[in-house]
């Protein structure tokens, strides 16, 4: 089977490793100079490009009607492919993916797929579980909602991590205290839900340290984060 990655960026250098570390033959090609070289004889096209460039993309490519076309988006329906490709379908790996930290153990990591037919969709198993055991069929609308949790569990709580270290700013204090907090609180969320987990003053009601944290934060936007996540923690029952 002939496999070929469309894009160089996050997702798909972490696939490329992946598809790799299990002996998989994989070639990666750029969406941006590489799209009128591409093998016209492969198995599988993987689309691992942003979404905003998804449709341009495929619509440049041309190949026999036998091949799977898969894009690797969270977001974005299985109806962007078109009628010259109706081998198509979604893999969707559900982790926050880097250049510069490939994922050593992809096993851990879950996918989700979807495809227009059964035999679509166990071509996309297939394919999946050479990289992962976890492995989900999931509807366009569950991705869309899943892609929200994530933005949330992942990007917003990096965007505190951000906060902290700019507060940590000017102190004797290093970033990097802060990491077993961190730690500990990703670890408590794999057996306890986590508004159980849900810890600080918000929660105790503890209306004088948040008064004296505000008086603290000197960045108005921060204080502003501070209060709106305050609130939501104290009314999250």
């Amino acid at each position: 089977m002939r496999i070929i990655i469309i894009g160089q960026g996050n997702v798909a250098c972490n696939l490329l490793a992946a598809f790799n570390r299990n002996n998989v033959p994989v070639e990666m090609v750029s969406s941006y100079t590489g799209l009128d070289t591409i093998p016209q004889n492969a198995d599988v096209y993987i689309y691992a490009v942003r979404d905003h460039a998804l449709a341009e993309v495929i619509n440049q490519v041309h190949t026999p009607q036998r091949a799977l076309h898969i894009h690797t988006s969270g977001t974005i329906p299985v109806s962007i492919f078109g009628p010259d490709k109706p081998h198509c379908g979604v893999l969707y790996p559900f982790q926050t993916l880097s250049k510069a930290h490939i994922i050593e153990d992809f096993t851990t990591v879950p996918v989700f797929i979807e495809a227009r037919g059964i035999d679509d969709i166990s071509a996309l198993y297939t394919l999946a579980l050479t990289i992962t055991p976890h492995i989900y069929e999931a509807s366009q609308s569950d991705r869309e909602r899943l892609h929200v949790a994530g933005v949330f569990a992942n990007n917003f709580s990096n965007l505190m991590y951000a906060i902290a270290k700019d507060i940590l700013r000017d102190t004797h204090i290093p970033f990097s205290a802060l990491l077993p907090l961190i730690d500990e609180t990703a670890a408590k969320v794999h057996t306890l839900p986590p508004r159980a987990a849900q810890t600080g003053p918000a929660v105790r009601g503890d209306q004088d340290v948040m008064a004296h944290h505000l008086e603290l934060i000197k960045q108005p936007e921060y204080r502003e984060a501070y209060k709106l996540l305050s609130s939501l923690i104290k009314h999250e029952d």
